[in-house]
């Protein structure tokens, strides 16, 4: 067995499965209204359905591991209107992906020496814990970058030492971010360069709710388009990843797309050949359909602006919590440990959240997501409107 897999942490709701046995049951009378897991619940667009029913002859067919030319061409169009770009290359600078989750991890091993000792993986602090399971299993030491609060929970990248930075071989970001919904600026991104031009590491760039941003006039600004405005048309050492889960509703379809350096994206592909991650050629119909359409993209953030513009209201006069930037999660201080509130509140109110401690990890004594909860506003308007009444009913009735 490979031991690596022993270095793995539980999963966050494998651990907030294991908290809830212990006492958290909801009580009986009250419908459960579970906001602990980030699974869009609006519904799946009618173009990527019909697509779907109208491509079923893509069952007798074995796909292309680099992924259907239409499919290709489409992303690559979409990211030139999103990001206000060149079209990157579709033979060369992007590939289909089975979501971003899959191809995170996978990415990883490709650009990680298992054979070398003390590199080191970079990111961010709380996190999406697939990068730390990819750089665990590919024989990498992960090192945690916090949060921090007074800079809208960015990242201080400039606070890690050279010495960190001279042996990263990878620095995973997420923009917009999981669980704060903070987004990169220019400035952060030039800082990410350079370090990167200096130290030869590569920047793996997740940005699968890059299409859930609250402010219509502004959206957030991607890795991709960071890199053509300063200068760095070929992408070099960047690679962005995308998908179809947040942005069209569909997380079970599992597709999105890999985009960026054109020798990097090479070597990927050869890793992919034997992976055996090629994309069904229905999915492939599908995700055209989807890449294509914004109509029920901009009508997923509204609803989505709907749910905070309702929420908010009720919440913040009992919790220290602001609307984001973008993504649709708020992000939200408890008063008290968070694994105790999360568990508490379920059994008094029948809602659950998830720890925000679950999804960080303490440096230097320090664990950013501690004493506070990551709520997602992903069930229908009423019903998140429903669970913020209970928190906030919850939180009067704890003060008291």
């Amino acid at each position: 067995m490979n031991p690596r897999l022993d270095t793995l942490q539980p999963y966050p709701f494998e651990k907030l499965r294991a908290l809830l046995a212990s006492g958290g049951t909801a009580p009986t009378g009250l419908r459960p209204i579970n906001l602990s897991i980030g699974e869009p619940k609006h519904a799946a667009p009618q173009c990527v359905k019909e697509a779907l029913v109208h491509s079923l002859d893509g069952l007798s067919v074995y796909p292309p591991t680099k992924g259907d030319p239409a499919l290709r061409k489409a992303i690559s169009r979409w990211i030139a209107r999103r990001y206000d770009i060149a079209e990157p290359d579709p033979e060369t600078q992007v590939l289909p992906a089975l979501g971003s989750r899959e191809a995170l991890f996978a990415f990883a091993q490709v650009v990680l020496d298992p054979t070398a000792r003390g590199e080191i993986v970079v990111c961010p602090n709380p996190f999406y814990q697939i990068y730390e399971g990819a750089a665990l299993l590919a024989g990498a030491t992960p090192h945690y970058v916090n949060s921090d609060p007074a800079r809208n929970f960015r990242c201080d990248w400039a606070s890690v030492d050279a010495a960190v930075w001279a042996r990263t071989r990878l620095l995973f970001v997420c923009s917009p971010g999981n669980p704060a919904g903070n987004v990169m600026s220019l400035d952060d991104w030039k800082l990410l360069f350079d370090l990167s031009d200096q130290h030869g590491f590569v920047i793996a760039s997740d940005e699968c709710y890059s299409e859930i941003y609250l402010d219509e006039s502004t959206p957030p600004l991607g890795g991709l388009q960071a890199a053509s405005l300063l200068g760095r048309p070929d992408f070099r050492r960047l690679v962005s990843f995308s998908s179809l889960s947040k942005r069209s509703n569909v997380p079970g379809m599992r597709s999105g797309f890999v985009a960026g350096d054109a020798s990097l994206l090479a070597r990927f592909l050869l890793y992919r050949t034997y992976h055996g991650s090629a994309m069904s050629p229905i999915v492939s119909a599908a995700s055209i359909a989807a890449w294509e359409d914004e109509a029920h993209v901009i009508d997923n953030r509204r609803q989505y602006r709907e749910k905070f513009d309702a929420v908010l209201p009720i919440l913040q006069p009992v919790l220290d919590v602001q609307r984001p930037d973008a993504s649709f999660y708020l992000w939200a201080r408890t008063p008290g440990p968070d694994p105790e509130f999360v568990r508490d509140l379920l059994a008094r109110t029948a809602v659950t959240t998830l720890p925000g401690s679950y999804v960080g990890r303490s440096v230097q004594g320090v664990n950013p997501g501690e004493n506070r909860i990551r709520i997602a506003l992903v069930a229908p308007l009423a019903d998140c409107v429903e669970a913020a009444t209970r928190i906030a009913g919850f939180v009067r009735e704890r003060k008291s």
